[in-house]
């Protein structure tokens, strides 16, 4: 950014949501649990905002240090408007222009973060700078 340039003009970020590809139920839960373990499910959020039972810690500080909330769902828990974009896991932003949620990690681009907390905070500050969004602030 140059003297004078006024800088990004886009959308901004309200929140980011997440979607999981399991139920909220404790028989969802565990459903999902056991199947992972048994290689018959898989969330690409799930592998990388949970350990075998718990939150990450660096999930935890990644989503604490975020400009905007992020919050997360199960696919049947999850808000309508973004279970109208009929796919799961996906990471979303809201924006302050009232548009139907963005996109900005489907299932392969979660898979290709391969667990890792940091891969994710880079995929989704790459995804709102391509989708011409900006953060609050």
């Amino acid at each position: 950014m140059t003297d004078g340039d006024p800088g990004p003009t886009g959308p901004v970020v309200r929140r980011l949501v997440g979607v999981y590809d399991a139920d909220h139920t404790v028989r969802g839960e565990l459903l999902y649990w056991v199947g992972a373990r048994l290689g018959r499910a898989h969330c690409g959020l799930c592998t990388i905002t949970h350990g075998v039972v718990r939150a990450k810690r660096e999930w935890q500080e990644y989503r604490t240090a975020l400009p905007a909330p992020f919050d997360t769902f199960h696919r049947d828990d999850q808000p309508a408007a973004v279970r109208a974009l009929g796919t799961v896991p996906v990471v979303v932003a809201e924006t302050d222009d009232g548009a139907p949620p963005t996109v900005l990690l489907g299932p392969v681009d979660l898979d290709a973060c391969a667990g890792s907390v940091d891969a994710l905070g880079r995929a989704i500050r790459a995804a709102v700078t391509a989708r011409g969004l900006r953060w609050p602030g």
